[in-house]
Formats: C-alpha cells, structure tokens, sequence
C-alpha cells in the first residue's frame, strides 16, 4: 500500500520544471545547453525595489504580517487596480499569497467541490488542470485552434458550460503562446457569461504589462456585470523581474477573500514581510523601465518568429503578449532524428532537440494541445540566435 494520498496521485509534476531540471542536468554533466523552457525574465529587479527590500530589513519588518498581506501592500495593490484598470476595490477584497500560483491554489480550494467543473481553454498554464484535480473538481479542456490564435470562442464557451461548472480560468496575455484577448473579444466571452450566472471567473492577468504593437491590455473584471463573479490574479514576478520574491496577489469579492485566507492560515500564513515592503515599492514606484524592457522583448520577439518562419516545416504565429511563442512542428512527427529514434509525438521532439543540439524547450502537449512546443524569449539575443540556429539545424536533420 503506498503512502501518497489518492488526491497527489491524480496530478503530475509541473512539466516546465522538469524541462529546466533535465537542462540543468545535461550542463552539469558538461553540457552547452541552451535553456528557453523557463518562464523568467532574464532582466535583474530594478534597485529601487532592492532598496525598499533592504531599507524593511534594517528597519526590522522581519516579523510575521496579516495573513494575507500588509494593511500598505494591500493600499498600494488597490491603487494599482484603480490607476491601471479603473477598478474599485476594498482592501478585504484583495489577498496576498507566495506568488500568483497561490492565489490560484486558494481560490480553487477553497471554492471547489467533488464534481465541480473548471473549464480551461487549451493550450494552458500547466497548473491550472492539477490544481483543480487536487481540489477535486474536474477539469474541463476545450482546445483552442491555431486559427482563432489559441483563444475561446463564445460559442465554443457556451457549448462547454454545464450545470457543473464553477469556474472559467481567462490568462491573457497567455502562457504558453503569448496571445491576448480584446476588450471586444472579452465583451463577447461576458456575454455568455452573463446568461449563466452561476459560472466564476478566474482571470490570470500576470503578464499584463508585457504587451506588444500598441496592444491595449483589458481584463473582464471590467465588464460592471461580471465583476463580482471574477477574481483578478496578478503579482510582480514577470511585470518587475522579481520571480524569486514570492508575491502574488488577487481581488474578488469579500466572501472569496475571507475563503482563501482562512486557506492560507493553515498553510504558509503570511508571504515574506520583506518581499512584501519589496512589492510596495514596486506597484508604487517609477514605472518607467517597463518600456525599455518591453521593446526588448519585441526585438527579441520579432526575431524569433521570424526566424521560426524560416525553417521548413515549422509554422509560428506572432503573439502580442508575454515573451513566448508556440510554434506549430506537426510535420516533423512520424519522421527521424540523427539517431534514428522516430519522433512520434511533440515530446519526443522536446527530447531529441535537447538531447542532440542541446536545447531545451517544452512540449505543446504539457500545455494540453499535442504538435506544438513553446520557446521562452527571455534571454539575450546572443543565447537565442544560437538556440534557432541549433533547432534549424535539428529540423533539417530529421528525415
């Protein structure tokens, strides 16, 4: 009889980290590997952050805080929803967790039941799925096609909604293709939405601020209707370079935040009191180095689609958002590698790429749509000009 409760058997472990492990792995053993699996900005946090962190520090804010946030973290994330999105909210309506996976976490398990259904588009997060299992609810893919560029539709949306269905989990900008949703496509989804009234919103916002080609960020919290059916995810890990801290945050109505926080008291209680003084000076800060930062990403991003779009075989769709693309290699399967090993399926390409030309990227299947695989851009120009020339070169070696 094994030890591991039934609930952990149902999940999988992330499968972006194991890509970087295996990465990891291969330079240990002397290896050039070139890793574009991870979902980290290469950028350093900006030092007026650090200041903030160090000044908390010899002031002595090291002890334990609320919960589920400082009363000044809690201020400042409210600011930032009315500033940036013209949205009101209480500071009992907004929850601090350890990055935004947490709140994610706690929304579903303090909101889900056994039979439960949370519809996920696809290509997703991979998270999302596992955590609904965990809580024990059922995910509920709908694959999303390469025409629509990865989005749901309303009627795909309408088609999928039962008298089971708690949430629908909206990320956008998207991880993994990087692909956003208009206000008018939001409006639209809303529709649906409003004639069944029982459904809840989870809106992934977490690459709001990197957006491409005067791109114009909206989140469906903003349709009045459905604001309080919605919590809005958010956090400075991707926005401000600053992964390693830990803070992500949500809002949604005060029943859902009490809900999560009483979670969160049983688990980790509060997120770091520094990482939080951190996170202050962050959402309160200058803003200005996001621009700089963003038109380095759409250099990058403009290369690697581009380049993509130069391999026989490979088709790559340019996304306006996040700093991934998911190309297509559907017309690589059934072919083989140097090795003569066939590549049946999008993994076995992942793994012949990282195994023979030592590039490590992740398979379209972890994010739940088979063919594709996703390229992080978040490193210098210098590591992905090698990366593309080494998956050319992998591309044309199958046969």
């Amino acid at each position: 009889m094994s030890i591991v409760s039934n609930s952990l058997k149902r999940i999988k472990p992330s499968a972006t980290l194991a890509v970087s492990q295996k990465a990891r792995e291969l330079k240990a053993a002397g290896k050039d590997v070139i890793g574009l699996g991870a979902g980290e900005p290469d950028f350093d946090t900006p030092e007026n952050i650090k200041k903030a962190a160090i000044d908390a520090i010899n002031k002595g804010e090291t002890k334990y805080t609320a919960v589920d946030g400082t009363p000044v973290l809690k201020k400042a994330i409210v600011d930032k929803f009315k500033r940036e999105n013209n949205l009101d909210y209480l500071p009992e309506q907004i929850s601090v967790g350890t990055g935004g996976k947490q709140i994610i976490f706690n929304a579903i398990l303090a909101t889900v039941n056994p039979g439960d259904e949370v519809i996920i588009p696809a290509p997703y997060w991979v998270s999302y799925p596992d955590i609904v299992l965990l809580a024990g609810g059922t995910p509920k893919i709908v694959k999303c096609s390469e025409k629509n560029n990865f989005k749901i539709t309303p009627e795909e949306l309408k088609k999928n909604i039962t008298n089971k269905t708690k949430w629908i989990i909206i990320n956008s900008p998207s991880n993994p293709t990087g692909s956003s949703y208009t206000q008018k496509e939001l409006e639209a989804l809303g529709e649906v939405l409003k004639k069944n009234k029982n459904v809840f919103i989870l809106s992934d916002d977490i690459y709001e601020h990197l957006t491409y080609d005067n791109f114009k960020f909206f989140t469906i919290a903003q349709i009045k209707d459905l604001k309080d059916r919605t919590l809005t995810m958010n956090g400075v890990s991707k926005s401000y370079a600053m992964t390693g801290w830990r803070i992500g945050y949500g809002a949604a109505t005060k029943e859902i935040i009490k809900a999560m926080a009483k979670l969160q008291s049983q688990s980790t209680t509060n997120p770091s009191s520094i990482s939080q003084a951190a996170a202050v000076e962050a959402l309160n800060g200058n803003q200005d180095f996001m621009l700089k930062r963003n038109q380095t990403f759409k250099e990058r991003r403009d290369f690697v689609v581009e380049t993509l779009n130069k391999i026989v075989g490979i088709s790559c769709l340019k996304p306006n958002g996040a700093f991934y693309v998911f190309p297509n290699c559907l017309k690589f399967l059934n072919k083989k590698d140097k090795t003569g090993k066939i590549i049946k399926n999008d993994s076995d390409f992942v793994n012949s790429l990282l195994e023979n030309y030592q590039v490590a990227v992740v398979q379209g299947s972890a994010f739940g749509l088979e063919g594709y695989f996703r390229i992080s851009y978040a490193t210098s120009m210098d590591n992905l000009k090698k990366a593309l020339d080494r998956i050319s070169n992998f591309c044309k070696s199958l046969n």
